[in-house]
């Protein structure tokens, strides 16, 4: 195959985040541009902003558009299913709205799906043949890779269930592992433990509008030794353990890969999850697993997306 100019969107419950890239078989690919913006209420506008300051930086060489999409998806006739985080595109006929507004062919995925695609592409699954990657913001996505290959199910590895009589989610399940273990959890649980006791760090940001505070405020803060915000990421860490032992347990991969912008708390968020991994997980399968960050990062899902609609280009 030659080079080809394509367009990644990884569209996610906080950020729409695009690239132009370039892909040879041979040479690899270049990230030839990038654009983010938040999601807001009104996300496939949101898109299509994007997307138009991309198309136009094609000058006309573009192949293909590879969308990700946090949510279920129906592949092959492009519709969102349903994106619990996203509720406004939930049964938008996502792929051919945007094939409508640029006349080039349009693939779209699950956005962990597409992270794991793009990771055993040009990331951290290269060296694996059988990997499951953990998406981890303001959702939990999963994406699983066996036999070199991307299996074609859900992965919603966020919402399998581990409080049998836990909090409500908007999937419709109870106890799901997103409501635990992800930056929506690790803040609403941030501001919970605050408006109970308001002598920590996180009390005093936005001149005292704590609930304004990210999951990255919380993680800053617990590197500055305060309590509050060192025990809510030990709290989710624990909990995303829970998760990460079940899949191990059910798929014995060869690597867990954690991608998203939760994983920046690795020394107190991951460690935590990886300890109760260990404790919770068939110990003879867990010797043989690596839990590894993703080497794309944010990337992952957008490389992903590209790589796909560069192959389906042909």
């Amino acid at each position: 195959m030659a080079k080809k100019y394509v367009i990644g969107a990884d569209i996610g419950g906080t950020n729409i985040r695009a690239s132009l890239i370039s892909i040879d078989e041979e040479a690899g690919y270049d990230v030839m541009s990038k654009v983010k913006d938040p999601t807001g209420d009104k996300p496939l506008e949101t898109l299509r902003r994007l997307l138009d300051s991309l198309y136009a930086q094609a000058d006309g060489s573009l192949s293909g558009i590879g969308l990700a999409v946090a949510g279920v998806i129906d592949k092959d006739n492009g519709i969102v299913l349903r994106s619990p985080n996203i509720p406004e595109i939930t049964g938008l006929h996502l792929k051919a709205e945007v094939a409508k507004w640029y006349g080039k062919p349009v693939v779209i995925e699950n956005d962990a799906n597409a992270a794991a695609y793009g990771e055993k592409y040009a990331g951290a699954g290269r060296d694996f043949s059988n990997f499951v990657v953990l998406t981890l913001g303001t959702g939990i996505g999963g994406g699983i890779v066996m036999n070199n290959r991307l299996l074609p199910v859900a992965a919603e590895v966020g919402h399998m269930s581990i409080k049998a009589d836990g909090e409500s989610c908007s999937c419709g399940n109870l106890g799901c592992l997103e409501l635990y273990a992800s930056a929506t959890a690790i803040i609403s649980n941030a501001v919970s433990m605050i408006e109970k006791d308001d002598t920590g760090l996180l009390r005093g940001l936005y001149n005292g509008n704590f609930y304004k505070i990210s999951a990255e405020d919380i993680y800053k803060a617990a590197l500055e030794g305060d309590a509050q915000a060192r025990t809510v990421l030990r709290e989710a860490g624990k909990s995303l353990g829970i998760g990460i032992a079940n899949i191990i347990n059910i798929l014995s991969p060869e690597a867990v890969i954690l991608a998203g912008g939760l994983t920046g708390a690795w020394n107190i968020y991951v460690e935590a999850a990886i300890k109760e991994a260990s404790k919770r997980s068939w110990k003879e399968l867990y010797s043989r697993v690596k839990i590894v960050p993703s080497f794309l990062g944010d990337d992952a899902g957008l490389v992903g997306a590209a790589r796909l609609a560069f192959e389906s280009a042909g």
